[in-house]
């Protein structure tokens, strides 16, 4: 496990792709767990790792909808995965 701060080096089994669209909180938590759990961690670990509460990430990865953006990121941070925009198809 990583110390808190430290970027948790993800190494996903393969046949597991961590890119996907995003359009609901649902989504988002269900990438946190996945890498959560890729990484053989507990809730427990991944908060102590990120200096938030084991209720934070219960309810990032639950999808609830008005957590805290940053908080969010920071999270997703210490995976090393990263948030994208794009305009969509405009065809």
């Amino acid at each position: 496990m990583a110390l808190q701060g430290e970027v948790f080096r993800p190494s996903f089994p393969s046949g597991i792709i961590m890119s996907r669209e995003v359009l609901t909180t649902q989504d988002i938590g269900a990438a946190v767990r996945q890498a959560r759990k890729a990484q053989g961690l507990r809730q427990p670990d991944l908060a102590g790792a990120c200096g938030t509460s084991v209720r934070f990430i219960s309810e990032l990865e639950r999808g609830k909808p008005t957590m805290q953006v940053g908080r969010v990121l920071h999270v997703l941070r210490m995976f090393g995965l990263r948030v994208s925009i794009d305009d969509g198809d405009r065809g």
